[in-house]
């Protein structure tokens, strides 16, 4: 079974570090969380982070273009309409591979809805999310391995002492 200690410490660690300083420079906290699970869910490495942060942020801007075709229509189902395309778009972009992660796609469409259409604001947040997987990651395999080698024995044992 995998060791997750080293992860888990710089995940801990680095997600407290990133709250405080989001908060202090007025940065959206949650959003880098959510994109920082999609590069742990896309595979982790530079796979991971290439396909999540590509996938949430073409769920963004496709939810961006959705969100200025809205403010032109005025008939009711509009935002139904609107809602299925882009499930449908989300998809079918899958087809190229580093748009694979439909997960991500519709993770970042979203954020976007989520934070009430604030585009600059979601795309700094994933894009630290992105690098906070990626630095969470190599971190914690070097803490972890830390881990590994005080507690691997370092050869063999001692020979009881004589009792006299």
């Amino acid at each position: 079974m995998k060791n997750y200690l080293g992860v888990g410490i710089s995940v801990g660690v680095l997600a407290g570090l990133w709250t405080q300083l989001s908060i202090e420079l007025t940065l959206i906290t949650w959003v880098a969380f959510v994109a920082w699970a999609c590069f742990f869910a896309a595979g982790g490495g530079r796979a991971g982070l290439v396909k999540g942060l590509a996938a949430n942020v073409s769920g963004v801007l496709w939810a961006y273009l959705a969100s200025l075709a809205l403010e032109q229509a005025t008939f009711n189902g509009a935002v139904a309409i609107a809602v299925a395309l882009l499930g449908f778009v989300l998809c079918v972009q899958a087809a190229l591979p580093l748009l694979s992660f439909i997960p991500g796609a519709f993770a970042g469409t979203a954020l976007f809805f989520g934070t009430a259409f604030d585009l600059s604001g979601v795309l700094i947040a994933i894009v630290a999310g992105a690098l906070l997987g990626i630095v969470s990651e190599v971190l914690g395999a070097k803490i972890q391995a830390s881990f590994d080698r005080t507690s691997a024995p370092t050869g063999p044992a001692p020979a009881p002492a004589a009792v006299a």
